[in-house]
């Protein structure tokens, strides 16, 4: 891996951050807060959350075994994604690579920040060998993006291809772990410390069921999360976000037997799946959703749309043709999907 400071906007790296009034009194404790021209009233919602979140990072710290000074809570993992380019990358200069099809953000966020975004393939198992990634690089390449289990293949990345790439790669690689619950796999988070370029990316969104309050993270050195708090926004997360993960975090276990009950309903999709006429071909996945090759797609679709049942057409994503991306809902719902294809 180059130096961190070789491979930071130089802009960023000498940035003095914004100072809140909420930081400059750390370490001491307080109980008048006449500093950041607050209304008295109305508490708790009168005052500025933690801009730093550190009781909830306690908390996550715990439950995904990472350390808190390792830790980056983000607006969803959307702003995780999007740091990196604005930390790392030099519009109009520099370039990042990724696994091509995979989860739209990265290329959108690439896009905003007027990036270089260079997709390499995957092949016919939707794999893809560390030897292509590496060579779609050069010496303006910043980041490689992997999400793994992969959106919308569902798959995981092949284990030692992705460790390939890190140890090889002197920049940065982020794996997006956003489905890892799901997957068998040891999740990269687990390695941080003998990976000083890896920056893994999780979520409440998804295992933990919490879409709606917009907590993403991202894993990696001190050194990088030190530089992700020096550009997000001061207050972030907001305290309304912060109550309600720490109420989620409190029984892990629930979202265990969750899990379980997803894979099971997984399972039996994907078998029941197998019977239709229209399916063609399931791809194997490590998430909470499958991939199924149908006889047409957006006829199937737009059927399922008459009856009220939303699933995602994926057939313009490359090597998705004719694909349909299926979340598994509970059985009710799952249900009903079937019982709407058995008629159509």
């Amino acid at each position: 891996m180059k130096r961190l400071e070789e491979l930071t906007r130089k802009n960023i790296w000498n940035l003095a951050p914004y100072s809140s009034a909420r930081n400059e009194y750390s370490g001491h404790v307080a109980h008048v807060f006449l500093d950041a021209n607050e209304n008295p009233y109305n508490q708790p919602f009168n005052r500025y959350p933690d801009p730093l979140q550190t009781e909830l990072k306690k908390r996550i710290a715990q439950v995904k075994g990472v350390p808190e000074d390792c830790i980056f809570l983000g607006n969803g993992s959307d702003e995780a994604i999007d740091l990196p380019y604005r930390c790392f990358t030099r519009p109009g200069i520099d370039n990042v690579v990724a696994i091509e099809p995979t989860y739209g953000m990265y290329k959108v966020c690439a896009d905003i920040n007027d990036v270089e975004y260079r997709p390499v393939l995957l092949d016919d198992h939707y794999q893809i060998s560390a030897e292509k990634l590496l060579a779609a690089c050069d010496d303006k390449t910043k980041i490689i993006w992997i999400c793994s289990p992969n959106n919308p293949t569902g798959n995981n990345i092949q284990r030692e291809e992705i460790l390939r790439v890190i140890n090889q790669f002197e920049g940065l690689v982020v794996v997006d772990e956003a489905y890892s619950d799901f997957s068998a796999e040891k999740p990269f988070r687990m390695e941080l410390s003998q990976h000083p370029n890896l920056i893994v990316l999780n979520t409440l969104s998804k295992a933990w069921g919490c879409a709606a309050i917009r907590l993403g993270m991202a894993f990696a050195q001190p050194a990088i999360i030190d530089l992700y708090n020096k550009v997000k926004y001061p207050y972030n997360v907001n305290l309304l976000t912060q109550q309600q993960a720490m109420e989620a975090l409190k029984d892990p276990y629930e979202v265990d037997k969750w899990v379980k009950l997803l894979l099971q309903e997984r399972s039996r999709m994907m078998q029941n799946f197998m019977l239709l006429p229209i399916t063609e071909k399931i791809y194997p996945t490590d998430a909470n959703f499958f991939l199924v090759k149908v006889h047409d797609a957006q006829k199937t679709y737009d059927y399922l749309v008459s009856k009220g049942i939303i699933v995602r057409n994926r057939t313009r994503v490359q090597l998705c043709k004719d694909c349909l991306r299926i979340t598994v809902g509970n059985k009710s719902e799952n249900n009903e999907l079937l019982a709407a294809l058995r008629q159509f």
